[in-house]
């Protein structure tokens, strides 16, 4: 009998101490993770990043290009009828730890409105579909600037 119990205390002892290797395996992941590894998870990252010069341009303000261009791909149901759109994202930046940019590069043909209703009507759809971003870096190439843009809510004071 002294044997069973014996045996019995054993295989207790191996359940609690690979129990106590699983809890601190897992408190060991849970502590290696971060808002930036997070946040890529919410982002999806395109590993191709194509040279162009806005690149030099971001680097040289501090900015890590660390995505290239996206496709946002995008669905609408009307009246049961399906309807498809897309939005693009020319590359996705970071500048510090946590901090996570969408850059859309200017076109002459499709110039941006730095007004209030035409940042609204352009750059929302974006800042909604992933809220966790730092804001959207507007990328002139040809006048060398780069513009932060950050949603914000308005107090109601503004009228």
């Amino acid at each position: 009998m002294e044997v069973a119990e014996n045996s019995d205390k054993v295989v207790m002892g191996l359940i609690g101490v690979a129990l106590a290797i699983f809890i601190l395996y897992r408190i060991y992941i849970w502590l290696q993770s971060s808002p930036r590894s997070f946040m890529k998870d919410k982002i999806p990252l395109n590993k191709v990043i194509l040279p162009h010069p806005s690149i030099d341009l971001l680097e040289g303000a501090g900015y890590e290009i660390i995505g290239g261009k996206l496709k946002i791909p995008l669905s609408f149901k009307v009246d049961g009828l399906s309807l498809y759109s897309r939005l693009f994202i020319d590359y996705v930046a970071t500048k510090e730890e946590g901090s996570f940019y969408l850059v859309m590069l200017a076109r002459t043909r499709k110039p941006l409105d730095l007004t209030g209703s035409g940042l609204r009507d352009t750059l929302l759809p974006y800042l909604l579909i992933y809220p966790d971003c730092s804001g959207v870096l507007y990328v002139n190439v040809a006048t060398a600037a780069i513009q932060v843009i950050k949603l914000g809510k308005d107090d109601g004071e503004s009228n």
